[in-house]
């Protein structure tokens, strides 16, 4: 047996119930939901054509709810009430203020430049749950393609994402670290390289300078880890470029220039 079909009542017509009611006049209920009297009548009278009862009846010069229509009262106080919860639910939502919030950052980003910025994040929105994922570049970003991540912080691709809005938060440079004892000479004695992996976007933007610059990209080793890439250059191995806050960790060894490129 099927239910009958549901009448097409309005919220806004619900609100407008729950208003006159609740006013001590018609025009102040009109003003309450922003609406003019005569738009609140019309409104009014359309909910009481789909709902098919009279809900009002007249009292001297105004009309008040009929007893009978009470049922229709608390309806509509029960929508209007629900639906402003779910209105406040999606506010504190899209500004951050509660649910979850799925970040992936590149390991510098989590251990250096941005610390701070989360556990501030965390202090000020203690309702909403922060999940991190560090990873490199090209995985944060399939993971955001892939919806699994909400936001990620990472080197900007060789080739823009598709699907994706980016905003530039800071501008990182990269210099040349050499093993200590070693003399610089031309760019086309440079190397050989111990670098992040080919899929790196880090990694792109080094191979097109280098190449600019007309120093030989030969690799000898690979790492996503930037403390394994300044162990190898600690061990002889080859060249790399990072960040300048590799002085911090690797004091000693010589930067070639003060800039090679950004990311």
């Amino acid at each position: 047996m099927r239910r009958p079909a549901l009448p097409d009542i309005s919220i806004r017509q619900l609100e407008y119930l729950v208003a006159v009611v609740d006013a001590p006049t018609w025009a102040a209920a009109a003003t309450s939901v922003g609406v003019s009297p005569s738009a609140l009548s019309q409104g009014l009278a359309e909910l009481e054509r789909r709902v098919g009862v009279d809900l009002f009846e007249p009292d001297g010069r105004r009309r008040v709810l009929r007893a009978s229509a009470r049922p229709v009262l608390d309806h509509a106080r029960q929508v209007v009430s629900l639906t402003a919860d779910l209105m406040a639910w999606s506010t504190r939502l899209q500004t951050a203020r509660s649910g979850v919030v799925r970040l992936g950052l590149i390991d510098v980003a989590a251990v250096r430049h941005f610390p701070e910025v989360l556990r501030a994040f965390r202090s000020d929105h203690p309702a909403v749950e922060l999940t991190l994922t560090v990873a490199p570049s090209s995985a944060l970003l399939a993971s955001l393609q892939a919806g699994e991540l909400d936001l990620v912080v990472c080197v900007e691709p060789p080739q823009p994402a598709t699907g994706i809005e980016t905003t530039y938060v800071l501008h990182e440079p990269l210099v040349v670290y050499t093993p200590a004892g070693i003399t610089i000479g031309e760019p086309a004695t440079w190397g050989p390289w111990v670098l992040f992996p080919s899929d790196s976007h880090t990694r792109a933007a080094v191979a097109e300078r280098l190449s600019e610059l007309g120093a030989p990209l030969r690799v000898s080793a690979e790492s996503h880890q930037p403390d394994v890439l300044l162990e190898m250059v600690a061990l002889g191995l080859g060249w790399t470029v990072l960040p300048r806050a590799a002085d911090e960790v690797l004091p000693g060894h010589v930067a070639v220039g003060d800039e090679l490129c950004r990311r």
